[in-house]
Protein backbone atom coordinates (compact mmCIF):
# COMPACT_ATOMS: atom_id res chain seq x y z
CA UNK A 1 0.00 0.00 0.00
CA UNK A 2 1.49 3.33 -0.92
CA UNK A 3 2.64 5.49 1.71
CA UNK A 4 2.67 9.05 -0.17
CA UNK A 5 -0.91 9.33 1.18
CA UNK A 6 -3.22 9.50 4.29
CA UNK A 7 -5.01 5.96 4.29
CA UNK A 8 -9.02 6.54 3.06
CA UNK A 9 -11.60 5.42 5.38
CA UNK A 10 -12.17 2.37 3.13
CA UNK A 11 -8.14 1.27 3.17
CA UNK A 12 -8.25 1.82 7.27
CA UNK A 13 -11.00 -0.80 7.25
CA UNK A 14 -9.78 -3.14 5.15
CA UNK A 15 -6.45 -2.53 6.89
CA UNK A 16 -8.24 -3.96 10.22
CA UNK A 17 -10.35 -6.66 8.93
CA UNK A 18 -7.51 -8.02 7.61
CA UNK A 19 -5.60 -7.96 11.38
CA UNK A 20 -8.90 -9.07 12.98
CA UNK A 21 -8.80 -11.89 10.45
CA UNK A 22 -5.46 -13.14 10.52
CA UNK A 23 -5.94 -12.85 14.44
CA UNK A 24 -8.19 -15.92 14.12
CA UNK A 25 -6.21 -17.81 11.98
CA UNK A 26 -3.16 -17.53 12.90
CA UNK A 27 -4.50 -18.10 16.54
CA UNK A 28 -5.92 -21.27 15.81
CA UNK A 29 -3.51 -22.20 13.49
CA UNK A 30 -0.16 -21.23 13.86
CA UNK A 31 2.07 -19.44 11.52
CA UNK A 32 2.87 -22.41 9.48
CA UNK A 33 -0.54 -23.59 9.62
CA UNK A 34 -2.29 -20.49 8.38
CA UNK A 35 -2.24 -19.59 4.43
CA UNK A 36 -2.76 -15.98 2.94
CA UNK A 37 -6.05 -17.50 1.44
CA UNK A 38 -7.66 -18.81 4.99
CA UNK A 39 -6.69 -14.94 6.15
CA UNK A 40 -8.55 -13.43 2.92
CA UNK A 41 -11.82 -14.97 3.09
CA UNK A 42 -12.01 -14.82 6.79
CA UNK A 43 -11.78 -11.08 6.09
CA UNK A 44 -14.17 -11.29 3.23
CA UNK A 45 -11.28 -10.07 0.76
CA UNK A 46 -10.33 -11.24 -2.27
CA UNK A 47 -6.15 -12.77 -2.42
CA UNK A 48 -4.81 -9.88 -4.66
CA UNK A 49 -6.71 -7.52 -2.44
CA UNK A 50 -5.51 -8.48 0.84
CA UNK A 51 -1.99 -8.71 -0.84
CA UNK A 52 -2.56 -4.29 -1.80
CA UNK A 53 -2.04 -3.86 1.86
CA UNK A 54 0.00 -6.78 3.22
CA UNK A 55 2.94 -8.38 0.48
CA UNK A 56 3.24 -11.57 2.33
CA UNK A 57 1.61 -13.99 5.09
CA UNK A 58 5.02 -12.68 7.21
CA UNK A 59 4.23 -8.92 6.60
CA UNK A 60 0.56 -9.53 8.21
CA UNK A 61 2.08 -11.63 10.97
CA UNK A 62 4.58 -8.84 11.95
CA UNK A 63 2.14 -6.44 12.42
CA UNK A 64 0.28 -8.53 14.48
CA UNK A 65 2.54 -9.09 16.91
CA UNK A 66 4.06 -5.92 17.11
CA UNK A 67 1.17 -3.98 18.18
CA UNK A 68 0.66 -7.09 20.62
CA UNK A 69 3.89 -6.65 22.49
CA UNK A 70 2.69 -3.26 23.21
CA UNK A 71 0.00 -4.49 24.76
CA UNK A 72 1.17 -7.61 26.50
CA UNK A 73 3.95 -4.95 28.08
CA UNK A 74 1.38 -2.82 29.33
CA UNK A 75 0.21 -4.36 32.72
CA UNK A 76 3.87 -4.90 33.71
CA UNK A 77 4.43 -0.85 33.11
CA UNK A 78 1.59 -0.37 35.06
CA UNK A 79 3.34 -1.96 38.37
CA UNK A 80 3.95 1.24 40.94
CA UNK A 81 7.23 1.36 42.95
CA UNK A 82 5.30 4.02 45.28
CA UNK A 83 2.23 1.89 45.88
CA UNK A 84 1.75 -0.97 48.32
CA UNK A 85 3.89 -3.95 47.32
CA UNK A 86 1.13 -6.38 48.03
CA UNK A 87 -1.61 -4.95 46.48
CA UNK A 88 0.66 -3.65 43.41
CA UNK A 89 1.96 -7.37 42.78
CA UNK A 90 -1.69 -8.59 43.03
CA UNK A 91 -3.07 -5.59 40.85
CA UNK A 92 -0.96 -6.66 38.40
CA UNK A 93 -1.55 -10.68 38.59
CA UNK A 94 -4.95 -9.25 38.06
CA UNK A 95 -4.98 -7.27 35.28
CA UNK A 96 -2.78 -10.52 33.66
CA UNK A 97 -5.91 -12.53 34.28
CA UNK A 98 -8.33 -9.63 32.35
CA UNK A 99 -5.87 -10.38 29.73
CA UNK A 100 -6.76 -13.89 29.21
CA UNK A 101 -9.95 -13.43 29.69
CA UNK A 102 -10.29 -10.41 26.65
CA UNK A 103 -7.64 -11.39 24.96
CA UNK A 104 -7.41 -15.22 23.82
CA UNK A 105 -6.58 -15.08 20.54
CA UNK A 106 -3.76 -12.66 21.51
CA UNK A 107 -2.31 -14.90 24.19
CA UNK A 108 -2.22 -17.99 22.06
CA UNK A 109 -0.86 -16.22 19.01
CA UNK A 110 2.19 -14.71 21.53
CA UNK A 111 2.15 -18.41 22.75
CA UNK A 112 2.69 -20.11 19.03
CA UNK A 113 5.75 -17.19 17.96
CA UNK A 114 7.63 -18.25 21.23
CA UNK A 115 7.17 -22.02 20.86
CA UNK A 116 8.51 -22.07 17.87
CA UNK A 117 11.78 -19.75 18.93
CA UNK A 118 10.37 -15.99 18.79
CA UNK A 119 11.93 -15.73 15.00
CA UNK A 120 9.92 -12.62 14.61
CA UNK A 121 9.95 -10.78 17.62
CA UNK A 122 13.16 -11.93 19.48
CA UNK A 123 14.93 -8.64 19.48
CA UNK A 124 12.00 -7.19 21.13
CA UNK A 125 12.14 -9.91 23.94
CA UNK A 126 15.86 -9.15 24.36
CA UNK A 127 14.90 -5.57 24.58
CA UNK A 128 12.27 -3.78 25.43
CA UNK A 129 10.85 -7.03 27.26
CA UNK A 130 13.79 -7.38 29.46
CA UNK A 131 14.43 -3.71 29.86
CA UNK A 132 11.00 -3.85 31.20
CA UNK A 133 11.09 -7.21 33.33
CA UNK A 134 14.80 -6.15 34.55
CA UNK A 135 13.37 -2.43 35.92
CA UNK A 136 10.42 -4.47 37.95
CA UNK A 137 12.45 -7.14 39.23
CA UNK A 138 14.56 -4.15 40.67
CA UNK A 139 11.32 -2.53 42.46
CA UNK A 140 10.72 -6.28 44.16
CA UNK A 141 14.32 -6.71 45.34
CA UNK A 142 13.86 -3.26 46.87
CA UNK A 143 10.69 -3.80 48.54
CA UNK A 144 12.07 -7.47 49.79
CA UNK A 145 15.14 -5.82 50.99
CA UNK A 146 12.60 -3.55 53.08
CA UNK A 147 10.73 -6.36 54.57
CA UNK A 148 7.21 -5.43 53.27
CA UNK A 149 7.45 -9.17 50.94
CA UNK A 150 8.56 -12.21 51.30
CA UNK A 151 12.15 -12.89 49.97
CA UNK A 152 11.27 -15.34 46.39
CA UNK A 153 13.12 -14.80 43.30
CA UNK A 154 12.15 -11.71 41.49
CA UNK A 155 12.57 -13.37 37.54
CA UNK A 156 11.05 -16.37 39.17
CA UNK A 157 8.05 -14.91 40.83
CA UNK A 158 6.92 -13.09 37.68
CA UNK A 159 7.55 -16.44 35.26
CA UNK A 160 4.99 -18.24 37.87
CA UNK A 161 2.25 -14.98 37.50
CA UNK A 162 3.07 -15.44 33.83
CA UNK A 163 2.31 -19.23 33.75
CA UNK A 164 -0.61 -19.12 35.99
CA UNK A 165 -2.50 -16.30 34.50
CA UNK A 166 -1.95 -17.29 30.67
CA UNK A 167 -2.17 -20.89 31.21
CA UNK A 168 -6.53 -20.04 31.15
CA UNK A 169 -6.37 -18.86 27.64
CA UNK A 170 -3.54 -20.69 26.26
CA UNK A 171 -4.77 -23.98 27.60
CA UNK A 172 -8.74 -22.92 27.02
CA UNK A 173 -9.80 -25.44 25.97
CA UNK A 174 -8.55 -28.06 28.53
CA UNK A 175 -9.57 -25.74 31.09
CA UNK A 176 -13.07 -25.81 30.30
CA UNK A 177 -13.04 -29.22 29.48
CA UNK A 178 -12.61 -30.07 32.84
CA UNK A 179 -14.71 -27.51 34.66
CA UNK A 180 -17.63 -27.91 32.23
CA UNK A 181 -20.00 -24.61 32.25
CA UNK A 182 -18.07 -23.16 35.22
CA UNK A 183 -16.60 -19.78 34.13
CA UNK A 184 -12.84 -20.84 35.18
CA UNK A 185 -12.48 -17.05 35.63
CA UNK A 186 -14.88 -16.20 38.27
CA UNK A 187 -12.46 -19.07 40.33
CA UNK A 188 -9.14 -18.18 39.11
CA UNK A 189 -9.13 -14.65 40.49
CA UNK A 190 -9.78 -15.45 44.36
CA UNK A 191 -7.55 -18.46 43.97
CA UNK A 192 -4.67 -16.73 42.79
CA UNK A 193 -5.26 -13.61 45.11
CA UNK A 194 -4.79 -16.33 48.14
CA UNK A 195 -2.36 -18.02 46.68
CA UNK A 196 0.14 -14.80 46.12
CA UNK A 197 -1.00 -13.34 49.39
CA UNK A 198 0.15 -16.41 50.88
CA UNK A 199 3.59 -16.66 49.00
CA UNK A 200 4.35 -13.12 49.33
CA UNK A 201 3.55 -12.32 53.30
CA UNK A 202 6.86 -11.72 54.21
Amino acid sequence: MSKDRAPTRIQKKNRAAILEAALNVFSSHGFRGATVDQIATEAGLSKPNLLYYFPTKEAIHTALLSGLLETWLAPLHELDADGDPMEEILAYIRRKLEMSRDLPRESRLFANELVQGAPRIHDSLSSDLKILVDEKTAILVRWMDQGKIARLHPYHLIFSIWALTQHYADFDVQVRAILGDEDPFEGAEPFVDTLYRKLLMP
